[in-house]
């Protein structure tokens, strides 16, 4: 009777214990990949033969390759922020802002998923620079727990020697056998500095591969293997992504997990980060989930911003909005794309997206700005310079403070005083731009050609600019509102950033960012 009884009673307590989520929580994976700073088209996927990317080829290839995907703001940390809330950077206060306090009240997806049985975290950057702030006394992980305990030797100077694809592994031993996890993998490659001529002299690469540079720079050899530096860099982050692939494949999780690979902006050259281009906002973007993509194998069309990911991993997730605790978002789930069997264009409905920027790096006076909204659509581009007396990089003398310190850079910045073709290098990078210009960016992804003033366009950029006014004053964007002045107000969250302007030009000794002694000028 007394061994009925045990037995009964270690029925009912094993029996009363919840089921764990390895059997019932069938919610899926997701690997974020995020390079810092890649430009579209700079994977091979695209035909770039210049790069070498077999990991992002491979999610392309068993997933969709998205050919228009766009950061609403090319700087880290605001794009960061779309990424992470699916709010565009001029609805995220502070967060508009390069260097920001980040505003406690909007929730992150990974706050988000591991408040709703995800096990999450992040390697390597996450989202930065700035301060996260506090809830309930403790720092904010605004892409889940860092993994960063395993080094390795990088194979230049410069690059980070982080272990990233070990601290994944480390990241995947610590998960709960119960939980879906989500990992940010945020690779401190191609950022600068580099370690000039790494690309040829350690890659084995020949600056005769790339096949043209951009026509706003000139095309000598510093310039061409600084080039080949960045895609150096950027195939060591593919590499590191190759070997999280194969661990999920080895663990027969591949099948259940998202995986994205992008990166925050355009790549660290003047012209380009920093900027609203082409080339600044247009990133690469691929994605797959064999489990959850009706076909793989498709390239798509379709115009998506980052802020459609947040949205996207909060329904995969199956949380609904009020569950999710984050502020209404502005992005659409991908997840029609996901569902259809169709190439090229998805959803018509996606024909357009918003860009934009306020406030980046310091060197202007009383830390302003250079703010900008625009649209891309029907094959243009069409950018508004809200003030277009500054200097829409910095001004001169702190350094052009919005462009890296580079070869590049340094090149083309000795052109300014050239008499002859050569400083229409310096104007297309540094000099003071027009306040509105219009692109035909198939003919000219390089956006060298102002079509703002040509008859012929008039009715088209008329067109464009009312869409995108309407849109931002229902987004409740201040600048269109009349209150642009609040992102200027904002504080950098670096005390040695803020009046920067004004303690460099008494004299005291500070600098910021990566940049090089000859990119400072005399004031003029």
């Amino acid at each position: 009777m007394r061994k009925l009884l045990f037995f009964a009673l270690l029925f009912a307590f094993f029996s009363c214990q919840p089921q764990t989520q390895e059997n019932t929580d069938t919610r899926p994976n997701i690997l974020f990949a995020i390079a810092d700073d890649v430009s579209f088209p700079h994977m091979s996927a695209y035909g770039t033969s210049w790069v070498n990317t077999p990991a992002f080829d491979r999610v392309a290839e068993n997933g969709l390759l998205f050919m228009r995907a766009y950061t609403p703001n090319a700087k880290c940390s605001p794009s960061r922020s779309c990424i992470l809330t699916g709010r565009n950077s001029w609805q995220l206060e502070e967060a508009a802002n390069h260097v920001p306090y980040f505003p406690s009240k909007f929730t992150t997806f990974m706050e988000s998923l591991a408040a709703n049985g995800y096990f999450t975290g992040h390697t390597a950057k996450g989202w930065a620079p700035g301060k996260p702030g506090e809830r309930q006394g403790k720092t904010r992980e605004l892409t889940g727990p860092a993994f960063n305990e395993h080094t390795t030797t990088p194979p230049a100077r410069f690059i980070s020697n982080n272990d990233y694809a070990k601290n994944f592994e480390a990241f995947l031993e610590a998960r709960p056998d119960s939980l879906p996890f989500c990992f940010w993998y945020g690779a401190l490659e191609p950022h600068r500095a580099y370690e000039y001529g790494a690309g040829v002299n350690k890659g084995g690469k020949q600056i005769s591969q790339i096949e043209e540079v951009p026509n706003f720079w000139p095309d000598t050899d510093s310039i061409r293997t600084d080039m080949m530096d960045y895609a150096f860099e950027l195939e060591y982050f593919d590499q590191h992504l190759m070997q999280m692939l194969d661990m999920l494949e080895e663990a027969g999780e591949l099948e259940n997990t998202i995986v994205v690979v992008t990166s925050d902006n355009g790549m660290p050259f003047p012209r380009v980060k920093g900027q609203a281009y082409e080339m600044s906002n247009h990133l690469p973007l691929a994605i797959m989930w064999p489990n959850g993509i009706k076909k793989a194998g498709r390239t798509i069309e379709d115009f998506v911003s980052f802020i459609d990911l947040a949205p996207t991993f909060i329904e995969v997730a199956e949380l609904s909005q009020e569950e999710s605790k984050m502020q209404v978002m502005q992005g659409s789930p991908l997840t029609d794309i996901f569902n259809s069997e169709k190439e090229g264009i998805v959803n018509p409905e996606r024909n357009h997206v918003l860009i934009g920027k306020e406030r980046h790096d310091v060197g202007r006076p009383e830390d302003q700005g250079y703010p900008i909204r625009g649209i891309i659509k029907d094959g243009l581009l069409y950018v508004q310079n809200y003030e277009p007396e500054r200097w829409p990089v910095g001004n001169p003398e702190t350094g052009y403070l919005n462009t890296d310190g580079s070869p590049t850079k340094t090149q083309i910045l000795n052109m300014r005083y050239a008499e002859d073709s050569l400083k229409d290098y310096w104007q297309m990078n540094f000099g003071k731009r027009p306040t509105e210009e219009l692109y035909r960016i198939e003919e000219d992804p390089a956006c060298v050609n102002n079509l703002a003033l040509n008859p012929e366009y008039t009715p088209m950029l008329e067109a464009m600019k009312t869409q995108m006014h309407a849109e931002l004053q229902a987004q409740g964007d201040p600048r269109t509102m009349g209150e642009g002045y609040v992102f200027d107000e904002y504080e950098y969250a670096q005390s040695n950033s803020r009046g920067f302007y004004e303690r460099y030009m008494s004299g005291e000794d500070i600098k910021a960012g990566w940049v090089n002694e000859s990119d400072f000028q005399q004031k003029e």
